[in-house]
């Protein structure tokens, strides 16, 4: 074995996290802080040793970039259903917005949204605030039409 693929192995727990895709927002944060860092350590040099990683990392949060749109005519339910999957995310963790069969509920569109869960969304995802806006007047105007 040679002298870097020993190293590698060695540091490969503290290295593994920062070249994995993103699953979440917060592992996006992850990688936008990490290509940060890189670019800031000299990778924004083409020729510099880190550029490589700057170039990958890049790569990785465009990569999550890609996935984490939606169209911006989704309903109510559609965007719950994306922000859970998304953030990794389970009926029963969102009690903010009632008990599993509220939400249950609300994902399958039985249920419409009412004024405090509309509250509570973008406090739980703040930079998707005026996206989930946007998407409950579309649910309401869905009903109507």
């Amino acid at each position: 074995m040679n002298a870097r693929l020993k190293a590698a192995i060695q540091h490969w727990s503290y290295v593994a996290p920062v070249l994995q895709p993103a699953r979440n927002a917060k592992e996006y944060a992850a990688l936008v802080e990490a290509l940060d860092a890189a670019l800031d350590a000299g990778g924004a040099d083409e020729t510099h040793p880190l550029a490589r990683l700057a170039e990958y990392l890049g790569e990785l949060i465009a990569e999550y970039e890609a996935k984490d749109k939606m169209p911006p005519a989704a309903t109510g339910a559609e965007v719950l259903r994306y922000l859970m999957q998304r953030d990794n995310l389970r009926q029963i963790d969102l009690p903010e917005l009632g008990s599993q069969g509220v939400v249950s509920g609300l994902l399958s569109g039985r249920r419409d949204f009412n004024a405090r869960q509309a509250l509570v969304r973008p406090r739980r995802w703040q930079r998707d605030s005026e996206f989930s806006r946007q998407c409950f007047c579309n649910q309401r105007q869905h009903r109507r039409g």
